[in-house]
């Protein structure tokens, strides 16, 4: 069983940066391949970022690609989502995740752990 926490959602205003943490419990953090998603008001929840256990190989949406960065530190079992240049459509709940394959995945459905979320407001 593994817990994730994140925190780091605000509001801010656009091209402005927010970093975003996912705190996970137990020992074996860094036997999971992390996932950031996010989901909008009346939209589907959809992939952001991933990253594999050892912290080498990341994925991203085209969307954020260039502009979000993942992370992890398995010393600290934290995952993180650095977003730089953020616009207003980027508004939304942010999750993390966790996976038990050790392959990575897009597929919010192919996750076995959630956190509770985290709100990222943008203004104009």
């Amino acid at each position: 069983q593994v817990q994730l926490a994140e925190s780091g959602g605000g509001l801010v205003q656009a091209g402005d940066s927010l970093r975003l943490s996912c705190a996970a419990s137990g020992r074996t953090f860094s036997s999971y391949p992390m996932g950031w998603f996010r989901q909008a008001p009346g939209k589907e929840r959809e992939f952001v970022a991933a990253i594999n256990r050892s912290g080498g190989i990341t994925y991203y949406a085209d969307s954020v690609k260039g502009r979000f960065t993942i992370s992890r530190d398995n010393g600290r079992n934290t995952v993180y989502l650095q977003m730089n240049s953020l616009k207003p459509e980027d508004t939304a709940v942010y999750y993390c995740a966790a996976r038990l394959s050790p392959t990575h995945s897009t597929l919010p459905t192919r996750y076995n752990y959630w956190g509770q979320g985290t709100q990222v407001t943008v203004s104009s």
